[in-house]
């Protein structure tokens, strides 16, 4: 079973749950900022209780009202790209064993993009590359509701330029992809079993792949929740990506055409085409 998202024919956007392909609606929850206002419990409950099946399509799992964030340095793997990446790669090693970690705002539903859907590269970045990731679903309550995949899309090159250029080299058009959907927390893997496979497709070839598992995490997802909490408040819950243990080397950089493909065991596969960005997008 899984929570999905789907974008009707009359252009709505419906919370629904996928069981064997099949999609149905819960009553007195149309939408997934709804579900995210229901407690974990109240949420395992609704979802034994769909009803109608509903037609559309697979959309991201996210609503306008939901913000995306995202954590950085979180895999040791993440801190020697970042570093090797910078002109100052000692705020890398010292966020890595810092007891805060790095949060950041990352995207709207407008700028994320679902699976199958087209993610972007900036126009003005000599290289960016897919940041895979874990995604967790926290509802109002502050309890982890499901997992899904996040593609961190980083413009490599900007961020390297200076870390200051966080937010420029991050938070774009396109710079999201998320789904496939939603894994219940209490129906997906243990971390150590959730294996986090990536590849780069240009062509016939495969150019660059990778994988890790949510176990190498550095950090404990609750600590991640604990610090997104501080100081915030989400009224209608947020969703957090947590951070990339697999990333390309230094002569791999993203292209048009090329396509990105996300496998998480036990979550689902989240594949997306790129495209570059232009400047003005009207």
């Amino acid at each position: 079973m899984k929570f999905s998202v789907l974008h009707t024919s009359d252009s709505q956007y419906r919370f629904a749950v996928t069981v064997d392909g099949t999609h149905r609606t819960i009553d007195g929850i149309p939408t997934l900022t709804e579900a995210f206002h229901l407690t974990l419990a109240e949420l395992k409950d609704a979802s034994t209780k769909a009803s109608a099946e509903i037609k559309g399509t697979l959309a991201a799992p996210i609503a306008p009202e939901i913000e995306l964030w995202g954590a950085g340095v979180t895999y040791l793997r993440s801190r020697d790209a970042r570093k090797e990446e910078s002109g100052v790669p000692d705020v890398y090693q010292r966020v890595y064993e810092a007891d805060r970690p790095e949060l950041f705002f990352k995207s709207t539903a407008v700028r994320a993009r679902g699976t199958g859907a087209k993610i972007g590269i900036r126009y003005d970045s000599a290289a960016s590359v897919p940041e895979p990731e874990v995604a967790i679903f926290i509802n109002k309550h502050r309890e982890i509701i499901g997992y899904g995949i996040c593609n961190d899309v980083t413009s490599r090159s900007i961020e390297g330029e200076n870390p200051l250029y966080l937010s420029q080299a991050k938070i774009y058009i396109g710079s999201t992809s998320l789904g496939p959907d939603i894994t219940p927390s209490w129906l997906a893997p243990a971390a150590q079993e959730m294996t986090i496979k990536a590849k780069i497709l240009r062509g016939a070839s495969t150019t660059w792949e990778a994988q890790t598992s949510l176990g190498q995490l550095n950090r404990t997802l609750e600590d991640l929740v604990d610090y997104l909490f501080r100081c915030q408040d989400f009224p209608h819950g947020v969703i957090l990506s947590t951070g990339t243990g697999i990333v390309p080397p230094m002569d791999i950089a993203l292209a048009a055409g090329d396509i990105v493909e996300i496998d998480v065991a036990g979550v689902g596969v989240l594949t997306n085409t790129v495209e570059v960005i232009p400047e003005r997008l009207k």
